[in-house]
């Protein structure tokens, strides 16, 4: 049930807590997970109550495993500490109870799934059953076995509103339904959200952009005006008219977008450098394969903005340049990394431009040299975004050959983008040394420019020597 390493960890722990008489207790979802025998992480999150002095008991307990220490919260006497063994990291947190006892404590938290609790001295030494051990004042073994995620308390959302938003993280990260009373309070208290840090906020959505079926507890919370709250940018997409090439309004097709995006990845899975690319975590532990979630949702953001009337038709000309710019407040606000929010732009900015591509009757090896370049470690998203989007357009005016010709250009294109990883790259057939050096120019546009003109003439093959780059920024520099 528990893994060695784990059960090695907890001895430690209670050593330390025996030898001062303290009475510490094992809950939330890693007990609730070990109730449910079938979730097995690389990583634990694992939480600890007792009675009072957590924080001098952290700071002992990390002392002694010669972990990381940080305080969470000094008022509510919260810390973490973060073990890392050769298999495993370990993320801690030890807290005083929220209430005269345990039971008040559990009553806090803040669903009946996760209020469990274990002695664990009384577990480990004095080898009491484990289900016998379970304290479960509020019902939770039940909803376990109804696969329900239930509130507590009615005030659980006034207390923290982050909850609302982990109810459905929850039920997502579970396959639970979330229970007719809660759903009522989430849709009565959705908007105190707005109250809630981007950073707290963040590693919600994310956890539920992290699913393989995101689209569903999405539309789930759109349902119940949660994600209004969190992206009020998204009231102006809602019944926006896109023209006959769509049978949408702009915010269902956003919504319809990542529906496509995880069915394609799924139709994908096999690909193992696809998978190694949606895997790379970005920041922290959050991977590639969420944020362009996030990215498809917000890729027609800024249409709403860009629409206008002309000669009688509805056009968007610039909404990836709008979007990029709503996008970009929207990544701040939740505190992402640079990395990510640059990322999340290139792949609003260009996600028009593989159906650009893909409507050229010859697609050239100029036209694929630029698309690489220009979307760098991006064009496996933007392509993944541009062809979801496309499935998600099923206007009047689409056509199956249309449809057919994006999905061919798309497949070669990440094929191509992998196989180009795996080479080596080409060396420079010139450098600004020997634009100084022999042309005795200066750093400037112009120099950028040859250059820029010289890479992309070898890597089409127009040129393949030094000798053919020096002749040919001769006659270019004949032109200036």
């Amino acid at each position: 049930m528990i893994d060695k390493t784990t059960l090695n960890l907890f001895k430690k722990i209670i050593r330390i807590t025996s030898k001062r008489d303290i009475k510490i207790y094992l809950v939330g979802g890693y007990l609730r997970d070990l109730i449910l025998k079938n979730k097995k992480r690389k990583d634990l999150d694992i939480d600890f109550c007792l009675k009072r002095g957590a924080i001098n008991l952290g700071k002992r307990i990390a002392s002694e495993l010669k972990a990381g220490f940080v305080i969470l919260d000094k008022k509510h006497s919260c810390c973490r500490v973060v073990k890392k063994t050769k298999t495993k990291t370990y993320t801690l947190d030890f807290t005083d109870f929220r209430g005269r006892d345990l039971k008040a404590d559990l009553f806090k938290r803040d669903f009946t799934i996760n209020a469990f609790a274990i002695d664990l001295e009384d577990f480990l030494k004095k080898g009491k059953d484990f289900e016998e051990s379970i304290v479960d004042p509020y019902g939770g073994r039940e909803d376990l076995k109804k696969e329900t995620v239930r509130l507590i308390n009615e005030r659980g959302f006034l207390e923290d509103p982050l909850r609302i938003l982990r109810a459905f993280s929850i039920a997502g990260l579970l396959d639970f339904k979330i229970d007719k009373k809660t759903i009522f309070l989430i849709k009565r208290y959705s908007h105190l959200i707005a109250k809630v840090s981007g950073e707290r906020i963040r590693e919600e959505l994310f956890k539920i952009l992290d699913l393989d079926y995101s689209y569903n507890y999405l539309k789930k919370m759109d349902e119940e005006k949660v994600l209004e709250v969190i992206f009020p940018q998204v009231k102006s997409m809602r019944n926006l008219y896109q023209g006959p090439y769509h049978h949408l309004d702009v915010f269902q097709h956003s919504l319809e977008t990542i529906r496509q995006l995880e069915l394609l990845l799924k139709e994908l899975k096999m690909n193992s450098d696809l998978r190694e690319y949606l895997e790379k975590n970005l920041c922290a532990n959050r991977r590639r394969y969420s944020l362009i979630k996030l990215a498809a949702f917000l890729h027609d953001i800024g249409k709403p903005q860009a629409k206008r009337f002309e000669e009688g038709k509805i056009k968007f000309h610039g909404h990836e340049k709008i979007g990029l710019e709503i996008a970009e407040e929207i990544a701040e606000s939740l505190k992402l990394s640079n990395i990510e929010i640059e990322s999340l732009k290139k792949i609003i900015l260009w996600h028009l431009r593989p159906g650009y591509l893909a409507d050229l009757e010859t697609l050239t090896a100029r036209a694929k040299f630029r698309f690489f370049r220009d979307t760098g470690e991006d064009a496996v998203s933007v392509l993944l975004v541009s062809l979801a989007d496309q499935r998600a357009t099923r206007g009047p005016l689409t056509t199956l050959k249309d449809r057919k010709q994006h999905e061919s250009l798309v497949k070669n294109l990440i094929k191509e983008y992998f196989k180009k990883k795996k080479q080596k790259p080409p060396k420079k057939l010139l450098t600004g040394y020997d634009l100084i050096n022999k042309f005795k120019l200066e750093p400037s546009p112009l120099f950028g420019k040859i250059l820029k003109e010289i890479e992309e003439l070898g890597a089409i093959g127009k040129i393949k020597t030094k000798k053919e780059a020096l002749n040919w920024v001769v006659k270019f520099l004949k032109t200036q």
